[in-house]
């Protein structure tokens, strides 16, 4: 029996559509079980927190529950290498937070890439970063504290809720772009930071709006400046980038899953996630936790998170910084 060349690259073509094919049937099925979503902290903190209010959104509007695991230890890094080699098809969720964008240089060796093994796909949240000081430092502005770490160098503290942390790398771009010296003090969380800054023990540190906000409406801290955007949670606050030209950095928090899940779920996350981050009641939730929506299609957000990964790749890099 003679087949014809026309049938043949018929049969060819065919054949060569079917993982097309059955990839489009997949992931229009999605999702037929429950979804895990891995957080790399410990319960009741701000991207547990914000993982469980944005879980349950998503398990609503796709019908399947998403069951929130914590999976805490090295700084973030246990969890997305427990994400960076489950399958990839969109069942199991990463908490995405921009300490994993630092650990991406800061560590020199780790079993994932996190460009290459992690998909961005949406991202959900900024907490701002914001530069507070003890009142009786004699600066009361952002230009007033660089004359004075320009007057006395060395000897002015600034102080970060962990070495390696958002924010202590921001505290580090800070030093770099205004051209300053000041003394790196590294506590262990933003609340033991808080405690000796109002004290005294230091004069300087930079926090998250949810840490930094009861202190300074309560007068015991100055805010100085917001290390990104103006936020209308400090609203009479400028911010850092008004007097340090090119000044930005945040503490934000997004999802990922497995490089190489199908691209329509990705889409299909995206979308139902940007939805939630849109819902008035949603929105409310966030504000409560001092957070501000962080809205990107997944190729926007898959770009920023890049770019992050390379930005801090070179402050870790300039400043010598090396993993407590």
């Amino acid at each position: 029996m003679k087949i014809s060349r026309r049938r043949i690259l018929r049969l060819a073509a065919g054949a060569a559509a079917l993982p097309a094919i059955s990839r489009n049937a997949f992931a229009q099925s999605y999702p037929v079980r429950p979804l895990r979503w891995v957080v790399g902290f410990a319960a009741g903190g701000g991207g547990d927190i914000i993982s469980r209010i944005m879980a349950a959104w998503l398990a609503e509007r796709l019908g399947q529950p998403v069951v929130v695991e914590n999976r805490p230890g090295g700084a973030s890094n246990i969890s997305v290498q427990h994400v960076a080699s489950s399958p990839a098809d969109g069942y199991t969720l990463l908490w995405l937070p921009s300490s994993a964008a630092i650990n991406a240089s800061l560590y020199d060796s780790l079993p994932f890439n996190l460009v290459r093994d992690i998909a961005p796909i949406a991202g959900l949240v900024d907490f701002p970063l914001v530069m507070e000081a003890n009142p009786s430092l004699p600066a009361k502005t952002i230009p007033e504290l660089i004359a004075l770490a320009k007057a006395e160098p060395g000897k002015s503290t600034l102080a970060s809720y962990g070495t390696g942390s958002t924010s202590h790398v921001a505290g580090e771009l800070f030093k770099m772009m205004a051209g300053i010296k000041m003394i790196h003090v590294p506590y262990r969380g933003g609340a033991p930071m808080t405690t000796d800054l109002i004290g005294g023990q230091v004069q300087v540190g930079i926090d998250v709006s949810t840490g930094a906000r009861p202190p300074f409406q309560s007068g015991a801290l100055r805010a100085l400046g917001i290390c990104g955007a103006r936020t209308s949670m400090f609203p009479d606050v400028p911010s850092i980038g008004e007097s340090v030209s090119g000044y930005e950095a945040s503490a934000w928090g997004g999802v990922g899953t497995t490089r190489g899940t199908p691209p329509e779920i990705i889409e299909r996350l995206n979308r139902e996630l940007n939805a939630g981050l849109a819902n008035p009641a949603v929105k409310a939730r966030l504000a409560d936790v001092a957070t501000t929506p962080l809205v990107f299609a997944a190729k926007e957000f898959d770009a920023y998170v890049t770019s992050e990964v390379e930005k801090w790749s070179k402050v870790v890099k300039l400043a010598g910084i090396k993993p407590a």
